[in-house]
């Protein structure tokens, strides 16, 4: 078994999609299919089963994938090994969002800059559900998540901890000088938040479900300040993005705990060995969270 049978058979496997395999490997179409019926050939079993325009992997396609990510990581490992210097080095693609990228990455990205110049980083804006898929897949290396549960399916996943939320509104709004607000209450009024996908939008937004919130869509956290400081309305947010509208009083927080908790984490495919520039920047990240003003 070659190993670039193999690189290009886990990528066809993880994707489910010669088009996109050939597109994510820059190989036409035409060579990743010769080179999965090549390994077919030589293991003398099919892969996978045609499905008209799908495919899916046959029994003996998921007994080799596990393996072949194995044999795929050590190559990766031992070439490493081989090339290694003392400085770290390596490209790491990592999803994340915004409010952990405009509020929490910063002084990471920086560390990363100037200590370990040869390591770069990619970073790519995915909401939940787009980062865990991408992570399983091998898009990603890492993810930054903000969720509420902390296990996942096919994952690895640390938690940095807990993120916390504030309730903020323009100074002088009619629910600024309230306690004890109920969820009636918030509905009442025009909600501002992010695009739907928002782990907090969508706990928040299914929180007043019964009562028939009303919510405009600002889709980024920065729209979403200028519109509560203008009044529009009220919005849930991660304390983080909002601290220093909260210290100059541009914002005022609502008398609200929100019932449900998030979670900041960082997460791999599971069973992925980490090569030492990953382990590097999720060690980092570690610390650099917890030390971090308004941390988790």
């Amino acid at each position: 078994m070659e190993l670039r049978l193999l690189v290009t058979f886990e990528k066809v496997a993880t994707v489910l999609s010669f088009t996109r395999a050939a597109a994510e490997l820059a190989y036409a179409q035409s060579s990743v299919t010769a080179q999965v019926r090549a390994l077919e050939s030589s293991l003398g079993t099919e892969l996978f089963e045609r499905l008209g325009s799908r495919i899916r992997l046959t029994e003996a396609g998921t007994r080799l994938l596990p393996y072949a990510r194995q044999i795929i990581e050590l190559a990766e490992e031992a070439r490493a090994a081989v090339t290694a210097t003392d400085e770290p080095a390596g490209t790491i693609a990592v999803g994340t969002m915004e409010s952990l990228t405009s509020y929490r990455l910063p002084p990471l990205l920086e560390l990363f800059h100037h200590r370990y110049p040869k390591v770069r980083l990619t970073l790519r804006p995915t909401l939940g559900d787009a980062t865990r898929r991408a992570l399983r897949e091998g898009t990603y290396d890492l993810g930054l998540l903000m969720e509420p549960e902390t296990r996942h399916e096919g994952l690895e996943s640390e938690v940095l901890g807990e993120e916390r939320l504030v309730l903020v509104a323009a100074p002088g709004h009619p629910l600024a000088d309230r306690t004890d607000l109920t969820a009636s209450d918030l509905a009442a009024q025009p909600l501002v938040g992010p695009e739907p996908g928002c782990a907090y939008r969508d706990l928040f937004e299914s929180h007043l479900a019964p009562h028939s919130p009303s919510f405009l869509e600002f889709g980024t956290i920065e729209a979403s300040k200028r519109g509560v400081a203008a009044g529009l309305g009220i919005a849930l947010l991660p304390r983080i993005t909002v601290a220093e509208e909260l210290a100059s009083g541009a914002l005022t927080a609502l008398d609200w705990e929100p019932p449900f908790t998030l979670f900041t984490q960082i997460a791999w495919r599971r069973g992925k060995r980490l090569p030492p520039h990953v382990g590097l920047f999720v060690e980092r990240a570690r610390r650099l969270f917890r030390e971090s003003p308004g941390s988790p």
